[in-house]
């Protein structure tokens, strides 16, 4: 461990660097990291390496974006080292709003950031939304304008756009953190990269070219100089801050700590200071550093240095370990309220237990709740009035419905309610959350775009066109708005818009908003959905239901095309004579059915409706199956 001391308070550790990659989703911040651990020789010769290696859940890999915060060590040793072997230790951070738990965990971790904007869109709404929380704990940036090669980048107006959004954050943080070091942000180092390529430069290629540099040196001498390296008491007590927690088949749960003084030792019995306040006396059975993705077993580590321990089996994030003897814990991680929340319950539907080894019973589903809290720092699991669901709250309708399907994955069956806004009263009134919302589109489609979030109770405060054929403009909307939003915007616009936004704090309840006017195809019998049915419905709708599934009272098999709800027989077989028809019924006519993905179920499911899923099948539903039942509770909602 090498260190130079600065003053009688504080040493230096110039062999390491914490640093955190931030970007917006699909921006190539994994793709880089890729590009970095190959140069600096983390994988074996031999080894076989796989894409995106840093996205390791099958969800990550699917969606293409980056759910979980993960670790990685790059060993450097190149000219800007000074002879030094340097560990960099990089924290891939999230780059969508909903996952902003772990974004504050990873900020935790480092001691400065590489802002990575995209070379043609410039940077978006959830950069800065991570963006703000970097430079409101005070970190050096450095900004890194990627996919230079991209035959549509417009460089100098990245680069301008990404200052201009440092500036803006900067003065809105002025009063929040009035020691902010302005000059610090206005001088920002720039480099040029292709991470696909491996390759960055400090000097500015031409628009749609790649970087003039071989390999990546430059980023790495950029990291250097100018993240700092960590500062430590060397006269201070142990004390490591637990910021991400992992799952070891042999060692159990695993604890990874930032140090922030101090040395951690394998064997070693120290104070865990826990979220409640209350002190325990632990021993680290398991040391492990990284050493590229792998976790390798170490005998001591020192301040600045990110290591995991086994051996504590309830810990969480947030807590500390510190010295036996005089324990000085660190503050608690605090993280933003949840602002979306849905019911989460056993599947209740007369399907239920159909498919073999699902787990279907309430005390498995709570249990599988508890465990995600566990890692899961911005998720809340509340009571219901049932002692068979649960109200769980988080950051927004992606974040949820990512839990639902693993879960779903992992073999549960589950009764999931329409997604909800977490309203609170203030002066006695009721806010609830709303959204900055930012959309690129082609021109053509800024008609549709307004209405739409016109309809949303959305309000517009900037619009701008670039003069290249797209408009960005900018709403702040009911956070409610944006259920199911998602889906009806790649309609109106093609697939071509661009849509993110993040939180923009509270106001007063905005009024009803129309979500949907199209009513539901329910069915009113249980069978086998048959083609002759579906031939005589199919000018009433679109279906969700292919031939020869399974259907149920009260479950939806389309969309009616009026704004009412229908109850159909889906199941109603053809009269057979024994007369021989001349012409044979013909199936060729019938439209395939529309299969629904779980997001699109939950943001298609109205208030009075609810989603059925099983690892096999994910079905919508009534959430009063008997059609009697349904009118009499509407009238009763009626007169009320």
């Amino acid at each position: 461990m090498s260190e130079t001391t600065t003053s009688t308070q504080s040493a230096v550790r110039s062999d390491l660097r914490n640093v955190a990659i931030v970007a917006h989703v699909d921006h190539g911040k994994t793709t880089l990291v890729d590009a970095m651990l190959r140069q600096t020789g983390a994988f074996s010769t031999h080894g076989e390496v796989e894409e995106r290696v840093m996205d390791s859940g099958d969800l990550e890999r699917e969606k293409g974006i980056t759910i979980l915060a993960k670790n990685t060590t790059v060993f450097y040793s190149g000219p800007s080292a000074n002879g030094e072997n340097v560990t960099i230790n990089v924290i891939d951070t999230p780059g969508h709003a909903d996952f902003g738990g772990e974004v504050e965990r990873g900020l935790s971790m480092v001691d400065g950031v590489v802002l990575l904007v995209d070379a043609s869109e410039g940077p978006l709404p959830q950069t800065r939304f991570v963006l703000r929380k970097a430079l409101a704990a005070k970190l050096p940036v450095v900004l890194l304008v990627n996919k230079t090669d991209r035959p549509d980048a417009r460089i100098d107006g990245v680069v301008a756009e990404s200052m201009d959004l440092l500036l803006g954050l900067a003065s809105d943080l002025a009063d929040e953190v009035p020691d902010l070091d302005l000059d610090a942000v206005l001088n920002v180092p720039v480099v040029y990269a292709s991470g696909k390529l491996g390759r960055a430069s400090l000097e500015q290629p031409a628009d749609g070219t790649a970087p003039d540099s071989e390999d990546l040196e430059p980023l790495f001498a950029t990291i250097m100089e100018h993240i700092p390296a960590p500062t430590y008491d060397p006269e201070g007590v142990l004390q490591a801050h637990v910021t991400n927690l992992d799952a070891s088949p042999f060692l159990g749960r695993l604890a990874l700590l930032r140090i922030f003084n101090g040395t951690l030792k394998k064997g070693q019995t120290v104070a865990w200071a826990r979220a409640n306040g209350e002190l325990k006396s632990v021993r680290i059975s398991e040391l492990l550093a990284t050493k590229g993705l792998e976790r390798v077993p170490a005998d001591s580590a020192g301040p600045g240095e990110i290591v995991a321990v086994a051996g504590i089996e309830d810990i969480t994030i947030g807590e500390t370990l510190t010295d036996a003897e005089n324990p000085q814990p660190l503050p608690l991680i605090t993280v933003d309220d949840p602002a979306i929340s849905m019911t989460i319950g056993i599947n209740t539907s007369p399907l239920a237990g159909k498919v073999k080894g699902a787990k279907v019973t309430a005390r498995q589903v709570k249990d599988r709740l508890d465990k995600e809290l566990i890692g899961n720092v911005s998720l809340k699991v509340l009571p219901t009035e049932r002692p068979d669901a649960w109200e769980v709250q988080g950051r927004g309708e992606l974040a949820l419905a990512i839990l639902v399907e693993q879960m779903r994955r992992e073999g549960f069956e589950l009764t999931v309610g329409k997604p909800q806004v977490v309203t609170r009263t203030v002066d006695g009134k009721v806010h609830e959350p709303m959204e900055h919302m930012t959309i690129d589109v082609p021109e053509e489609y800024l008609g549709a775009v307004t209405q739409l979030m016109a309809a949303r109770k959305g309000r517009m405060t900037n619009m701008a066109n670039h003069g290249t054929g797209w408009v960005r403009m900018e709403f702040v909307v009911p956070a409610r708005g944006l259920i199911g939003f998602r889906t009806k915007f790649m309609t109106e616009t093609r697939g071509a818009g661009i849509a993110s936004s993040y939180s923009e704090g509270y106001e007063p309840w905005a009024g009803p908003i129309e979500y949907r006017t199209n009513g539901s195809m329910v069915a009113d019998r249980a069978g086998v959905v048959t083609p002759f049915a579906m031939i005589n419905l199919q000018e009433r709708g679109s279906f969700f239901v292919q031939p020869t599934s399974e259907v149920y009272e009260g479950m939806i098999v389309g969309e009616n095309s009026r704004a009412d709800d229908m109850d159909v027989n889906i199941t109603k077989e053809k009269k057979l004579t024994n007369m021989r028809a001349a012409s044979s019924e013909s199936f060729e006519n019938l439209t395939p059915p529309r299969t629904l993905t779980l997001e699109e179920s939950l943001e298609f499911a109205r208030e009075d409706e609810c989603v059925e899923v099983t690892p096999e099948a994910i079905r919508i539903r009534k959430v009063i199956l008997d059609s009697n039942e349904r009118a009499k509770a509407n009238r009763a909602r009626a007169k009320a």
